[in-house]
């Protein structure tokens, strides 16, 4: 099957059975989501989720996190794990947008870039959720399913992230990858993948012995 043909009925196939391509992290503000994204490095989408409303509530403002006791943020995110660099990355971050952005989550991926704790991962997300842009964001589940499709070939991040570039069209990319992380907690669990009821069976290389 060439890639291009491949590429169409995956992403057809997950969009119809995931229509809502949606981040799981919740927030309000542009700035939550950054610091939810930071928070989820290494942690999943759930727990962050129970412990940002108590975070958001005790400081509901971006200056009250730019000028919040990094002490303080520990207690708030330490069941997230790491919590000593997410705590600290979670202050510096938002005193640059407060003194350098404006108060703004920047829509460009060098200034986001600049941002402590933000890599190309979380840019890509920023840039794809907040402002409708193209984006790749290459997690976990983005690489391991792309392999098994035969899309990507590779465990560094940032490689992966350059193939499908290549190969996506740019208008789906960002839900593409949402619906590849719902995909991969419904479906393509990686210790025990449910391939008998998998919408992208026929486009996997791993299941046909391509």
């Amino acid at each position: 099957m060439e890639t291009a043909t491949r590429v169409q009925g995956v992403v057809a196939a997950l969009k119809e059975a995931y229509p809502q391509a949606l981040c799981a992290l919740q927030y309000q503000k542009d700035y939550e989501l950054m610091i939810s994204v930071r928070l989820s490095a290494q942690c999943t989408d759930e727990r962050v989720n129970k412990i940002t409303p108590a975070l958001f509530e005790r400081f509901p403002t971006l200056d009250d996190f730019a000028e919040a006791d990094v002490a303080e943020v520990e207690d708030y995110v330490r069941s997230c794990g790491f919590y000593h660099h997410k705590a600290r990355d979670i202050v510096l971050a938002c005193q640059m947008l407060r003194d350098e952005y404006g108060g703004k989550v920047p829509d460009t991926m060098e200034a986001l870039l600049r941002i402590p704790g933000v890599g190309r991962k979380t840019a890509n997300l920023l840039l794809g959720d907040l402002y409708g842009q193209p984006a790749v964001v290459c997690d976990t589940h983005c690489i391991r399913i792309t392999n098994k499709l035969g899309l990507t070939v590779g465990k560094d991040p940032g490689k992966v992230e350059e193939q499908l570039w290549k190969i996506l069209p740019p208008e789906e990319s960002s839900d593409f990858c949402h619906r590849l992380v719902l995909h991969g907690r419904a479906v393509c669990d990686a210790r025990k993948p449910a391939c008998d009821r998998c919408t992208l069976a026929p486009y996997c290389k791993t299941f046909t012995g391509e």
